[in-house]
């Protein structure tokens, strides 16, 4: 039975980029054995709710699963740390934990706009050399139709994805899009107005993004897609994102996976939902750059393939203390 008996809050800046931030929470039991969660881009109460309430809901508390403790102050930081302190105590990988069975999973990589489509070929060439059999593409009006039918030209059995991040008002375009054999359309509007009716017009699934499981059942009901984006850093919990699963698999959606950016922690939450069995398409755990992490092994593809942890514990990396350390901004600790 976990009994937390100490905790640590990190709010770091990550070396690249645009400097984001990132918070980790480290939880120690009785017995000595840690968890650790990550809030990717924390929202600015998101600090002082760890430093006012997370030791009173959690500091000598005895539970027997993460599901009791309910909403835990801190959001998906705090619950992720709960569930990988709870299955490094049964010696269980955090994908069986939740109820995954998969030890492999395609990658995606998401390519940006670019200077020309010559540049924007030699990007996906890049990482088709480097074993990727599929790419997620930005688009936007003005940018859309014109690089998808380059990249599938150059490449004719290549997967391909298109993220729209909501930039879309009407979908004329998206439906243009859809001739090029795509495996979703991924966020083609703000909001989820809209989404129904383009479904009704393409045959590549419209991929959407929502935050809870109450927003995914009217999702469902009104037919505003045929596929889940589920970002297991941006759900408050992950019993949140198990639920979502279930719903979207017994819809018969598909469901795709993508992380935050951060120090890794929340990129191997997002491995191990992914390996739920109902997460068939890509998942996109491309960023941040190896090199960022603070977690040993790095999250990440090789080869175009991301692997699951299933021989070690909890979330299945070890964490650089001493780097979390160097690289925090402010820490707190009961």
């Amino acid at each position: 039975m976990p009994r937390v008996r100490e905790l640590e809050v990190f709010r770091l800046v990550l070396p690249y980029g645009r400097r984001p931030e990132a918070v980790l929470v480290r939880l120690t039991d009785y017995g000595g054995m840690t968890g650790w969660g990550e809030i990717v881009d924390p929202g600015p109460k998101t600090w002082r709710l760890l430093q006012e309430e997370l030791s009173g809901a959690l500091i000598g508390l005895d539970w027997e699963h993460p599901d009791e403790l309910g909403d835990v102050p801190g959001g998906p930081a705090a619950d992720m740390a709960c569930w990988d302190l709870w299955a490094r105590m049964r010696g269980v990988p955090l994908s069986h934990a939740l109820g995954g069975s998969r030890t492999s999973l395609m990658a995606t990589v998401r390519i940006g706009a670019e200077r020309n489509l010559e540049s924007l070929v030699a990007r996906v060439n890049r990482h088709v050399c480097a074993g990727y059999a599929h790419v997620t593409l930005d688009v936007h009006p003005g940018w859309d139709v014109e690089p998808l039918r380059a990249v599938r030209q150059a490449y004719p059995a290549l997967g391909i994805g298109v993220d729209a991040r909501g930039g879309y008002t009407d979908a004329k375009a998206l439906e243009a899009m859809d001739a090029y054999t795509l495996s979703s359309i991924e966020r083609p509007f703000t909001g989820l107005a809209g989404h129904a009716d383009l479904q009704e017009r393409v045959a590549a699934p419209v991929l959407v993004e929502v935050s809870s499981a109450a927003e995914l059942d009217e999702a469902v009901v009104t037919r505003e897609g045929r596929a889940l984006l589920l970002r297991p850093s941006a759900i408050g919990s992950l019993r949140e994102v198990r639920r979502m699963h279930d719903i979207a698999a017994a819809a018969g959606w598909e469901i795709a996976c993508s992380g935050g950016q951060g120090t890794g922690l929340a990129r191997a939450a997002t491995v191990a939902a992914a390996s739920l069995p109902g997460c068939g398409l890509p998942c996109d755990v491309a960023e941040p750059p190896r090199s960022a992490q603070i977690v040993t092994p790095p999250v990440g593809a090789s080869d175009g393939v991301i692997a699951v942890p299933f021989t070690q514990p909890g979330l299945g990396h070890t964490v650089d203390v001493n780097r979390v350390r160097r690289l925090a901004k402010e820490t707190y600790a009961v």
